[in-house]
């Protein structure tokens, strides 16, 4: 009975995932049918030529969304304080570091130096190395995940991380592609590649995405904040009418979907939140968990966790991009300035969003027991 149970999870798993993916993939290129423009602008491959021509930068727009970013990080901040003075955390074991971790970080500082050299003789192979830094971080990561807690990604489920690799690549196509429709990000230094080429070593970097934030999402657990203390915090109430409730975060977040080519500008953001909404609505209308059912007990440590674990990865991204043969630049409307690295300061609220996201997958992927023992 177990197994059966299982197999109807995994085919749910599947039907689910496919539904998302042809919500988010027709419904930008519907709206601009519908709207009567071209549409092969938009499927361009390699992304070279850039079409919208963005709004400039704007304080009122800057100050909306700084208050939107400031109290998304204040609710963070709440949380944490309450439970610090309700809660005490334990001691942690100590263990050895695993041998394996010490490569892991060789590589990472290894392939950091390789990707910002400009050696003669490494010239040939330059702008493949951006990945070579991301893998090393996450045997790195899982390393210190399991010096801390005996446990890792890694090691747990080795076939259920090979999955999710395949996965990640996927799951950074798909934002890939909504980016044609705003062009808030385009890459330099790929002029050269033709389309196979373009496709293999940018999986090859999008393979890293998923384990390195899930990576950092469990190590991140075997704090004591994490572990315990964050699972009694404000309860979000249930609402009444939860099914009605997830139809109308659905035909919204498909509306913004639809819209997102018409109005580039105006709901760039929705390309980091649509995705998300689309994927827990449609979950939440099969009556199955999702990541955020934990609020209704007051279990905030999976959400912090996951929004905390993409902003210290994306710190990385952008660090390690900079100085990068092949990198990416933004063109963000309204909010383009103070930059740290080449991302306008504004832009790392996205990541908080983006973190949710890889839990909403990883979940579907590995399973909530395998990400969170």
């Amino acid at each position: 009975m177990v197994g059966r149970s299982n197999i109807r999870k995994s085919h749910f798993h599947i039907l689910q995932g496919l539904l998302a993916v042809i919500l988010v993939v027709g419904l930008p290129l519907a709206g601009l049918y519908l709207r009567g423009e071209a549409l092969q602008p938009y499927l361009e491959f390699p992304p070279l030529t850039r079409y919208v021509d963005h709004a400039p930068f704007s304080w009122p727009a800057f100050f909306v969304f700084a208050f939107i970013e400031l109290s998304s990080v204040a609710l963070i901040v709440a949380s944490i304080r309450r439970v610090r003075r309700r809660t005490s955390g334990g001691k942690s074991v100590k263990r050895d570091f695993p041998t394996w971790g010490w490569l892991g970080l060789g590589m990472m500082l290894g392939g950091w130096g390789l990707a910002w050299s400009r050696l003669e003789w490494f010239a040939p192979i330059q702008a493949h190395t951006f990945c070579l830094p991301w893998i090393g971080y996450i045997v790195f990561v899982n390393a210190l995940c399991q010096r801390r807690s005996g446990r890792c990604l890694l090691c747990d489920t080795p076939r259920r991380f090979g999955v999710l690799i395949l996965a990640s690549a996927l799951f950074w196509w798909f934002f890939e592609y909504l980016n044609r429709f705003v062009q808030n990000w385009y890459y330099t230094g790929i002029e050269a590649f033709g389309a196979p080429a373009y496709a293999l070593f940018a999986s090859l970097a999008f393979a890293t995405v998923l384990p390195a934030v899930l990576g950092t999402y469990r190590w991140l657990l075997t704090f004591p904040l994490f572990g315990t203390m964050l699972a009694d915090g404000f309860r979000v109430p249930t609402p009444r009418r939860p099914r009605t409730l997830a139809v109308a975060i659905l035909a919204t977040a498909a509306a913004g979907l639809a819209l997102l080519g018409v109005y580039p500008d105006a709901l760039f953001a929705l390309l980091w939140i649509s995705p998300l909404l689309i994927l827990t609505a449609l979950q939440a209308l099969a009556g199955r968990q999702t990541i955020f059912s934990p609020l209704a007990q007051g279990d905030w440590r999976a959400l912090i966790a996951a929004a905390l674990a993409a902003l210290i990865c994306g710190f990385f991204w952008e660090m390690w991009n900079i100085g990068s043969l092949a990198r990416w630049h933004y063109a963000i409307p309204y909010v383009d300035r103070f930059h740290l690295f080449a991302m306008p300061v504004l832009g790392y609220g996205g990541y908080l969003s983006f973190g949710l996201e890889c839990l909403a997958v990883g979940e579907m992927v590995v399973g909530r027991r395998h990400l969170a023992p």
